[in-house]
C-alpha cells in the first residue's frame, strides 16, 4: 500500500474555522477478548484516503466541509484518566462537533460527560448491553459503558439499539430500571426505518450524540472488531441509522476497531460512517 498523509482524507481546515474536529483516543486498557483498537485511529484514518472527495448521495464535496483532524490525544492506561482527558479536550472545542476515533468504547464516556450540557440524548448502536457496574473491578470497562452514560444523562435520555449480547445479571437490571434497547432480532423483524421511527417519537426534536461500537454490525461484514457477535446489523441497516441521525448530532464516535483482525475491511467501514456522519450534518446546516 502507498503512502498516505497521517491525517483523515479531505480534514483540510485549520482548527479555528473548523466546523468538525476529528481526534483519536488510542486507548484499549479494559479490552476483555481481543487487544488492539489502540491502533485503530491510523488505519482509520489511513482507509479514509480509500474514497473520493464527492459524494453522489448528496453531491457534496467533502473537502469543501470544515473539517480538522486535531491527531491523537495523548492518554494514560488508566481509564478513569482517559474518560477526564477526553472531556476536558471536547469542553475546549466550542461548539464544534467532536467526531472521537476509538479506541475501545469507554472513550465515548468522556465525551458525553463533555456535552451532556446542551441536553442531549444518546443513541448506542452496539451489539453488547454494557450495562455492568464494573466489571472485573473496573467501572469505566467497556463493559460498563452504558451504565455510565445512563448516569451522566438519566436513563430516560439513552437508547441502544442492535444490542443481542448481556449477562443475565444486567439484562434483568436493564430491564427493571426501564433502558430503552432494541435487540438485533426486533429490528431485523420490524425494519430499521420502524425503529428509527419509534427513537423519534420517544425523544422529538432533540439533539443526539451518535455512538457507533463497530460490533454493531454482524462479523460477516465488520470482523476486525474486539467483541465479535454474530447476528449483528447490516452495513446498510447501520448506514440508514447514522444517515437519519447524523443531521441532529452533537458529537459523533466509531468504536472498537480492532485492525489486526482482518484485512483493512471494518477500518474501511468506519471510515466511510465517519464521511457519511459528516456529509449528513453538513448537509442540515449548511448555507
Amino acid at each position: 500500500m502507498r503512502e498516505f498523509p497521517d491525517y483523515f482524507a479531505d480534514a483540510e481546515s485549520d482548527f479555528k474555522n473548523a466546523r468538525y474536529v476529528i481526534f483519536g483516543v488510542p486507548f484499549d486498557g479494559t479490552s476483555t477478548f481481543r487487544y488492539g483498537s489502540r491502533d485503530a485511529p491510523a488505519e482509520i484514518r489511513k482507509a479514509s484516503w480509500n474514497f473520493e472527495s464527492f459524494h453522489m448521495e448528496t453531491e457534496n464535496d467533502l473537502s469543501t466541509i470544515p473539517v480538522h483532524d486535531y491527531g491523537d490525544i495523548q492518554v494514560e492506561d488508566e481509564p478513569e484518566k482517559v474518560v477526564k482527558r477526553v472531556e476536558e479536550f471536547v469542553c475546549k472545542l466550542s461548539g464544534k462537533i467532536p467526531i472521537a476515533i476509538g479506541g475501545e468504547h469507554t472513550i465515548s464516556c468522556g465525551v458525553v460527560r463533555a456535552l451532556k450540557k446542551r441536553d442531549i440524548a444518546v443513541i448506542l448502536l452496539d451489539a453488547h448491553l454494557d450495562f455492568r457496574d464494573s466489571y472485573e473491578g473496573i467501572r469505566y470497562s467497556h463493559a460498563c459503558v452504558a451504565r455510565r452514560i445512563a448516569e451522566e444523562i438519566g436513563i430516560d435520555n439513552l437508547v441502544i439499539l442492535g444490542v443481542r449480547s448481556a449477562g443475565k445479571e444486567e439484562y434483568m437490571e436493564a430491564k427493571e430500571k426501564g433502558l430503552f434497547f432494541v435487540d438485533a432480532f426486533h429490528i431485523k423483524k420490524e425494519g430499521v426505518e420502524r425503529v428509527i421511527h419509534q427513537i423519534m417519537e420517544r425523544f422529538g426534536e432533540r439533539k443526539f450524540y451518535l455512538s457507533l461500537d463497530m460490533d454493531v454490525l454482524d462479523p460477516s461484514f465488520a470482523p476486525g472488531v474486539s467483541t465479535p457477535e454474530p447476528f449483528g446489523l447490516s452495513t446498510l441497516d447501520v448506514k440508514k441509522c447514522v444517515e437519519f441521525f447524523s443531521p441532529s448530532i452533537t458529537g459523533f464516535d466509531v468504536v472498537e476497531v480492532c485492525p489486526k483482525y482482518d484485512y483493512g475491511i471494518t477500518s474501511v467501514l468506519a471510515a466511510k460512517f465517519i464521511r457519511i456522519a459528516i456529509d449528513m450534518s453538513w448537509s442540515s446546516i449548511k448555507p
